[in-house]
């Protein structure tokens, strides 16, 4: 059964019908799914949710498909770790690392998405399916359309990381590799849509493909034991995720479902949500600072290329997002964000790609600065691998000790660092 009721412009609230549409024909405002709450409210409980299998689909009535899922069986319900090495090198009291880095298959959270956007793809009729990438979502739209018999076509700038591209083109796809940034990729990605009647999972699709992030907020608070945290750290690339989780735990909140909030979606949470960029593509961070209403689109320069996005579709949202949230906002520079990632490595055991570097950049700026206190809870959002930005941090740790095969060798080269 779906409880799907349409579309909605996010601008003008206008309704549309349930069908591949992502712009509002009178505003041109973003759509969003339209949900039947109170059918959902007599549905969805925690005993159902915690009967399901461990997976994304585990809260499948508020998301956007009408029958089965065909992707994503075995993704989501990743980690969320109590990082007590991490807390006492940051001097907090109590914070956790919501781990994507080992979501299925491909090791980000955008395994979470595609498998939404997929399903509705199929639902929709569609036998080609299409992305405009900075690196992750490549790997899972190749990945999972793959597993579903789709054909696929994926568009990505021309300099992104080795592993990212190898992590793409291993599955086959048609791999178009643009000279020019993501938002370079991502217009003429548009143009092609209008004329090809393909799925585009973050064009056309992109409606029902960005509801796939609320389960990563969901699951924060089923974890916590049905509670949410004082504070989220959420990077930004084009914006989406951070206003998911923030919606994802509003709608825990209106069906009753987070046992330290109020179950009406009028009161505010308690929650603050914070928002993290690289210093050499910081759009949205930009805007919160200045508080802006208008995001300033910028060139991207910065290590961490899967959040190099200058003109971020959802950048009003996100800094909407944080400042309902009362949150804030922070932007670290590279040599930041390898600190990060060989921190988070070296507590936890965690490698992280470059924007798990940025969001744990921020963490630490802001917990500094005094915007977060020590003494409450903290979730660190980390979405992906370190496996497949190893060019980011290459040079920036230790050399294997190379040696002669000798007890001799070893002990003359190796014991005295023991």
């Amino acid at each position: 059964m779906s409880y799907v009721k349409g579309l909605k412009c996010r601008e003008c609230g206008r309704k549309y019908p349930k069908e591949p549409l992502y712009l509002c024909e009178y505003c041109f405002g973003p759509l969003e799914v339209d949900y039947d709450y109170e059918k959902i409210k007599k549905k969805l409980t925690k005993a159902a949710i915690e009967s399901r299998p461990k997976n994304l689909w585990r809260y499948r009535e508020l998301m956007p498909i009408d029958g089965n899922p065909i992707s994503g069986l075995d993704s989501g319900f990743t980690p969320l770790i109590r990082a007590k090495n991490l807390e006492k090198a940051l001097g907090v009291k109590e914070l956790y690392v919501k781990d994507d880095s080992v979501n299925h298959p491909t090791l980000s959270f955008k395994d979470r998405v595609v498998a939404v956007a997929l399903s509705k793809a199929k639902e929709f009729g569609f036998d080609t399916v299409a992305c405009a990438s900075t690196g992750n979502l490549a790997n899972s739209v190749s990945a999972q359309s793959a597993i579903a018999g789709f054909k696929r076509y994926i568009f990505i700038p021309a300099d992104l990381e080795s592993g990212k591209v190898v992590g793409t083109l291993v599955y086959d796809p048609i791999l178009v590799a643009v000279e020019g940034n993501y938002d370079q990729v991502n217009r003429l990605c548009s143009e092609i849509a209008t004329k090809y009647k393909w799925a585009f999972v973050n064009i056309n699709i992109r409606p029902y493909y960005a509801e796939g992030s609320k389960t990563y907020g969901y699951e924060i608070a089923e974890q916590l034991g049905w509670k949410t945290p004082k504070h989220i750290i959420s990077p930004c690339a084009g914006g989406s995720l951070i206003t998911k989780i923030l919606k994802g735990l509003k709608e825990f909140q209106l069906l009753g479902l987070i046992n330290n909030q109020p179950s009406t979606i009028n009161h505010k949470l308690s929650t603050k949500i914070y928002a993290a960029q690289a210093t050499g593509c910081c759009p949205i961070v930009t805007a919160i600072k200045e508080n802006s209403d208008i995001i300033k689109p910028v060139k991207p320069n910065t290590i961490a290329k899967s959040l190099a996005i200058g003109n971020p579709a959802d950048g009003i949202y996100a800094a909407a997002t944080v400042k309902e949230s009362g949150g804030w906002a922070e932007d670290v520079s590279d040599e930041e964000i390898v600190e990060a990632i060989k921190l988070l490595a070296q507590t936890e055991g965690i490698f992280t790609e470059t924007a798990g570097g940025v969001t744990l950049g921020v963490t630490k700026k802001l917990i500094e600065q005094g915007k977060i206190p020590k003494d409450e809870s903290i979730v660190v959002c980390i979405t992906g691998n370190g496996l497949k930005t190893q060019e980011a941090i290459v040079e920036k740790i230790g050399k294997p000790i190379k040696i002669k095969p000798s007890l001799e060798a070893f002990e003359n080269s190796v014991s005295y660092k023991l």
